[in-house]
This record gives C-alpha cells, structure tokens and sequence, in this order.
C-alpha cells in the first residue's frame, strides 16, 4: 500500500485506542451516529494496517450488523481490529510497544509498569489521585534498589490503605526509599509516571484498576516531558508529607 499517513507508532497507537472507546455491541439494526462514526474510523485505519483479509471480513461484518445475528458481527469486527493490533504492534519501535494494554490483562499490565520503574537510575515519581497500597505491593518492588519511590497522590481521593503500606515499606526496605506525600485536595486529575526526572508517562487508569475493567493505555510524553515534570515537580514541593 502507498501513501501512508501514519507512522508505525501512530497506527499502533491508534488502533488501540479504537479498542480502547469500542461502544458497546448494537442490539438493534438502527446503528447510533457516535456507533456509525466509531464503524468510519475502523475502516479507515484498517486500510492503514494493509491486511486484505481482516480489513474484508470486518468490512462484511459491518454491513451485517444490520441482521439479527449483530452480536455475532460485532465480535467479528473487535476481533479483527486485535489482529490489526497485533501486526502494528510488531510494526512499531520497540520502546513503543506494549503501550496499549487490552481489558483484564494483569499480568500484561504489571510488566509494562514494570519495565518502565526497572529501567529508573536515579528516581522515579507516580502520580495518581486514586492511589492505594497497591502501588507498593503490585509496582514498587520492580525498582532497583536504592533508587528512591515518590507517590503524589490526592488528599481527597487518597485511599486509605495507603499510608499505613507506605509506612510498613519503610519500616522493613532499607535500601528502598519511599517518601508519599499529598496533594491538595482536587488538584490531581492526572496519572502519571516520572522517570529520572527525564521521560514522561501517561496512564489511562489508576494503577490500582489498570486493565481490569477496561482497557487501558501507557505513553510515553516525548514532546511535553519537560512540562509535565516541571508541573508535578511543583505540585510535588507543596505538597503534604504523609511519610
């Protein structure tokens, strides 16, 4: 195919988001216009993917959405588009990939987190305002050790088993720095990952729910790193020290 418009990353990430606002399957054959809108965007980036195959069977299950077995054709259609995930997926830059996280993948969710906390040197700060002791019993032990864990989260959404966590974790982890400390109330809107006070991530979910209801998506913020740090680190040096 010629004339691409997208790059390798690009369609990666836009096929996941595709899976990521899937409305939900249509029980009637009178399809909705945000249904219809959602239909025109898979096509087109299905004509991206450059696969012959899926791009029919999904264009074929479009037009039966309009039969009695609809629920059947819609699941054709999701299907196809994890396919066309799958193969930009292999397309994409290395550092790109495993940026999208389908729905109920645990496992998937807890390397990608993971692999962006192993590869901090000298600091790493999550942001999350719905923040629990998850974050330390699922996330935190994949930093290297002596590399210091920031938690920023919301004085209103906080959950509450975090800081009885937070101080248990400091009690028995020398060689693993912890400091949380709280945000205004309604301040954070954000969940974000800092690393090294260099790269920038973003997270669709708070990491106590990522991928398990919904699907999720981490990227990472080339373009606007140094003003996403800036702000949090602000946030960060106001804020209320829990421990």
């Amino acid at each position: 195919m010629t004339g691409r418009s997208l790059d390798p990353e690009g369609l990666y990430r836009r096929v996941g988001r595709l899976i990521e606002i899937a409305p939900p399957s249509p029980t009637t054959g009178q399809l909705s216009p945000d249904l219809m809108k959602w239909l025109g965007q898979v096509t087109a980036v299905l004509k991206e993917v450059d696969d012959m195959v899926i791009s029919v069977e999904v264009k074929t299950a479009i037009t039966g959405l309009q039969y009695p077995n609809r629920g059947q054709y819609f699941q054709t259609i999701m299907l196809g588009l994890y396919q066309a995930l799958a193969i930009a997926e292999l397309k994409a830059p290395q550092s790109a990939q495993g940026a999208f996280i389908p729905v109920g993948n645990a496992f998937d969710a807890f390397s990608a987190i993971a692999k962006i906390l192993g590869s901090a040197h000298a600091d790493v700060l999550i942001v999350d305002p719905y923040m629990d002791d998850s974050v330390l019993t699922d996330f935190a032990s994949s930093l290297p050790e002596n590399v210091p864990l920031r938690l920023l989260t919301d004085q209103a959404t906080a959950k509450q088993s975090l800081s009885p966590a937070a101080i248990r974790w400091k009690a028995q982890y020398s060689s693993r720095p912890l400091e949380v400390r709280l945000a205004p109330a309604r301040t954070l809107h954000d969940r974000a990952i800092f690393v090294d006070s260099t790269q920038a991530w973003t997270v669709t979910q708070s990491l106590k729910d990522l991928a398990k209801r919904s699907p999720a998506e981490i990227v990472r913020a080339d373009d606007t790193a140094a003003l996403k740090i800036a702000a949090y680190e602000a946030i960060w040096a106001n804020a209320t020290v829990v421990v």
